[in-house]
């Protein structure tokens, strides 16, 4: 696809250092073009979902991405996990979806995203990739890093304008046919057929997830009775 007709990746802002990408890219965001693309080397404050800290030293892709849909839709998240994972594929590594917002390799976590914005007006889809970064000890046994299955240091370059291609090919899909990229999620999400237990709120729910629906919510079986998530906290680590 040639440059000039992407979508995201067409204006790239590069920082040193910043308090999370995403709290740049929401200051930002009414000012620039769709698809502006924010990346930092370190993040200070990086965050995951619920405000929990997002180590982020340098050898990590550390991105947002400014998004303009006509309506709020939290598929959105899809398109940075199915980018991260054909990402991935092109270094040779095999991931698979942890429903809804990390990619897993080998047991470990080693993508997240979040998603923020304001209705009507823009959606900032961040996205954290270990790629070079070492991991903190304590995460030692849940979480990974690209290097770990390469090998070698990556050419942190390249594996951003793989994954630059490939948000703006899910994008495209996501605005056109979300009902086929929502398939491509259904066969990428590995928690399909296994018991897992998940949060929602203050609700814990134990059972066996069974499908990602076209919204992309999550059908369980509960005790044989199906249930319905619509966001949550999955883990597999008991189970």
């Amino acid at each position: 696809m040639e440059k000039m007709n992407r979508i995201v990746g067409l204006k790239v802002i590069t920082l040193d250092e910043v308090d999370s990408t995403n709290e740049y890219a929401r200051r930002i965001a009414p000012g620039v073009p769709e698809g502006t693309v924010v990346v930092a080397k370190r993040q200070t404050a990086g965050r995951g979902r619920k405000g929990r800290s997002w180590a982020s030293p340098e050898g990590g892709l550390w991105l947002s991405v400014i998004l303009k849909p006509p309506r709020v839709d939290g598929r959105i998240v899809f398109v940075g996990a199915l980018a991260v994972t054909d990402t991935l594929a092109d270094f040779g590594i095999d991931s698979g979806i942890k429903w809804p917002n990390d990619v897993w390799v080998g047991g470990r976590k080693i993508a997240g995203f979040l998603t923020e914005g304001k209705a009507g007006e823009y959606a900032v889809l961040g996205i954290g990739l270990n790629v070079n970064n070492p991991i903190p000890k304590e995460l030692e046994g849940s979480a990974t890093a690209m290097v770990n299955f390469i090998g070698r240091p990556l050419p942190l370059e390249r594996v951003r304008e793989r994954l630059l291609f490939h948000l703006d090919g899910w994008y495209r899909v996501f605005k056109g046919r979300p009902e086929l990229m929502m398939a491509k999620v259904r066969e990428r999400t590995f928690i399909l057929g296994r018991t897992v237990r998940v949060i929602e709120d203050s609700d814990e729910l134990v059972g066996r997830a069974l499908d990602v629906l076209d919204d992309g919510s999550l059908l369980l079986d509960v005790n044989g009775e199906l249930r319905r998530v619509l966001y949550g906290d999955v883990s597999l680590r008991f189970f």
